[in-house]
């Protein structure tokens, strides 16, 4: 009869993490699994809420654009206020807050309106930046050999490009339009999640786990899908959350050179930072109002990822 000898001592850290996972919970019972550890770090991390809570005023406010915007999107409603010399700023006038821009426009509803486009960029851009790389991953990772070689140079010749330069090129064949920003965020994106994810899939294809379901006859196709991309996609999701703060930035930056399109009276904050540049002299409440937006909403992105990431690392997961 065969005896279960107990632990070593000293043993390896995957087992001191096992026995952790062991040992939490009432009655010595798993603690339920990754997931329900990282949610139980995310809920304990100050920097996870500060973030999230930047994030959900952000998306709520461009939900709620229509209701809390005083004034319709391209309305120009002082238009008359303006003068060559004199643009009324935060305060001046009762009926406009924040003052107004070069245009007669509110600045409060062009910045609520702004939130509403800078969200559906971010999102957007980020998913054409998620899917297509995630497909050339999962392709790269699948069959490896020369398909992967391909695969792996041609996101090799995308990356020597700055991101931001390519993006631009890209906006600028495209024409000058939201869905042409769009696609060319989504596009420079491509291969950072592509390597990620390749990366983080050949990591799992030497686990354990993957050689025994090998050795009981699955095939390639049905272990990827099942066994080793659900178990490689974590790092892709951290990076899709971090994504979106670089997609906000780099929206204002193609709508300030003039690639997002529109009329100058279109709310959008990189769209008001360009034409903020002329009257900074006069009115530069119009450059910092927005450019404090944008700054906000990227860093409420960003302190989120940061904080996902930690949880899902398995080297402090213990903690």
């Amino acid at each position: 009869m065969s005896t279960v000898l107990p632990p070593a001592a000293g043993g390896s850290p995957a087992e001191d993490a096992t026995a952790v996972d062991l040992k939490a919970g009432s009655g010595g019972a798993p603690r339920g699994g990754f997931w329900h550890d990282v949610f139980r770090r995310l809920r304990r991390s100050p920097v996870a809420w500060t973030g999230l809570v930047i994030v959900l005023l952000f998306v709520l406010v461009a939900i709620l654009a229509p209701l809390l915007a005083p004034y319709p999107e391209t309305d120009l409603p002082g238009a008359r206020e303006i003068t060559p010399t004199y643009i009324p700023g935060p305060g001046e006038i009762a009926a406009f807050p924040l003052g107004l821009d070069r245009f007669g426009g509110d600045v409060l509803s062009k910045l609520i309106w702004g939130a509403q486009s800078s969200l559906l960029i971010g999102v957007v851009s980020t998913a054409y930046g998620l899917v297509g790389g995630m497909l050339l991953g999962l392709i790269a990772g699948t069959f490896g050999g020369w398909v992967d070689n391909v695969i792996m140079r041609l996101v090799d010749i995308l990356l020597s490009v700055p991101s931001l330069l390519l993006a631009v090129s890209i906006a600028a064949i495209l024409g000058q339009n939201q869905n042409s920003v769009m696609i060319a965020i989504g596009v420079a994106q491509v291969p950072i999640f592509a390597r990620l994810l390749r990366a983080s899939m050949l990591q799992q294809r030497s686990a354990d786990y993957v050689l025994s379901a090998q050795t009981l006859g699955l095939g390639r196709g049905r272990i990827t899908m099942t066994h080793v991309l659900p178990n490689a996609v974590g790092p892709v999701i951290v990076q899709g959350t971090l994504s979106l703060a670089t997609a906000v930035i780099d929206a204002a930056a193609l709508s300030f050179l003039g690639l997002g399109g529109g009329r100058p009276e279109t709310a959008e904050w990189g769209r008001m930072l360009t034409y903020a540049q002329a009257e900074l002299a006069i009115a530069p409440w119009l450059a910092f109002l927005p450019g404090i937006c944008i700054a906000i909403t990227a860093l409420g992105f960003t302190l989120f990822g940061e904080a996902l990431r930690e949880a899902m690392d398995p080297r402090t997961r213990g903690r």
